[in-house]
């Protein structure tokens, strides 16, 4: 597996070098500081694989995972980045990256996003698949009776138990007619028509009810 390194830190450069040589079939063929440096090596060398910097100086990592892409198309490029920002990681993946990992990523997972990619496939960083997934895993809004507010469920609980507005009104220190304003935006959230509907859920969810 030929790679070439794009970052502009020497060290940093360095660092993923002899990394990387300590990988079974992992040959460094080329490293470049920056964008145009990086498309002319790959065009050159034209590597299997591209580790490329998100931040480079002038054209930005993208700008040269596109540019290499042109040149050279059958290269895989994994974007590498300090950040997780999923807008960045949704654009490089837009442009063709074969994977994101994040900078301060385990060995194995910068190895295993490599051989991923060679593989064919799309590998991104666990931290930046949970920043990706979490929004469409965000808990869906409660619905029902579950949507009522803490007093509402309270005061639909005991006309579940059979007492009447004033009872009630008694028996929780407000006014008779704060209870029928809970009991008219309870049968609207609900949808219930009629006064009856409500104490006909207020029984049936009389245990989600306490």
């Amino acid at each position: 597996m030929r790679v070439l390194i794009v970052d502009d830190h020497t060290l940093v450069r360095a660092g993923l070098s002899r990394l990387l040589q300590t990988f079974s079939d992992v040959d460094v063929v080329a490293e470049a500081s920056n964008a145009d440096q990086a498309i002319d090596l790959a065009a050159i060398h034209r590597p299997e694989l591209v580790l490329l910097d998100l931040s480079l100086p002038g054209r930005t990592g993208l700008e040269a995972l596109s540019g290499i892409l042109e040149r050279v198309p059958d290269t895989r490029v994994v974007m590498m980045s300090m950040h997780d920002d999923p807008l960045h990681v949704r654009d490089a993946l837009d442009r063709g990256a074969a994977g994101f990992v994040v900078k301060d990523a385990a060995p194995l997972e910068l190895e295993l996003a490599l051989r991923s990619a060679a593989g064919g496939e799309v590998f991104l960083s666990p931290r930046i698949s949970s920043r990706m997934i979490a929004p469409m895993l965000g808990k869906a809004k409660p619905v029902g009776v579950a949507a009522l507010p803490p007093r509402q469920r309270e005061i639909l609980a005991q006309i579940g138990r059979g007492l009447s507005s004033k009872e009630i009104a008694a028996d929780l220190g407000i006014s008779v007619k704060t209870v029928e304003t809970h009991r008219a935006r309870m049968m609207e959230t609900l949808g219930c028509r009629r006064a009856n509907e409500l104490v006909l859920l207020a029984v049936k969810h009389r245990h989600e009810l306490g």
